[in-house]
Order: structure tokens, then C-alpha cells, then sequence
């Protein structure tokens, strides 16, 4: 099952401009807090790489959004991902 999800965006200097899409990130249920990021398209971010957004805004990466679970959606089927 999926736990929350945050929507950011790599922080200027840390991919070229027309890289720096929001991406969609699946946040784990531990209470730790993961090393890494990864994105639902496979990008993945460290500390201080990315811009966390409060909402939606500028271009949005098209894979994130195509394999993130929609509204109501727990959990995509395995040959989604």
C-alpha cells in the first residue's frame, strides 16, 4: 500500500533547466528518514537536491504522473510500474 506522497522538483544548479520537471515521490511509512528519493519514474534525489512544492507547478514529469496510483488507487498492478 502506498503511504503519502510529495511532489518536488530538482533545485536549480543540480540538472540542466529543461530537466527540472516535478516529479511524483512515494514517501515509505517508516519513521526514518530515507537516504535517498526516488521518484515514481525512477529519478532518484539526495539531501539538498530538490525543491519540495506545496502544490502542483511548472512542467510535470509525464512518467511520474502516468505510474503514480490515481485517487482511491492503493497501489498500481505489478505490470505498471
Amino acid at each position: 500500500m502506498t503511504g503519502r506522497l510529495v511532489i518536488a522538483r530538482p533545485l536549480p544548479g543540480t540538472v540542466g533547466e529543461s530537466r527540472r520537471v516535478v516529479h511524483v515521490f512515494p514517501i515509505p511509512a517508516e519513521e526514518t528518514t530515507p537516504e535517498r528519493l526516488t521518484a515514481y519514474c525512477g529519478e532518484a534525489f539526495g539531501p539538498g537536491e530538490l525543491e519540495l512544492l506545496e502544490r502542483p507547478a511548472g512542467m510535470p514529469c509525464v512518467t511520474c504522473l502516468r505510474r503514480s496510483p490515481g485517487p482511491g488507487t492503493a497501489e498500481l498492478p505489478a505490470g505498471e510500474r
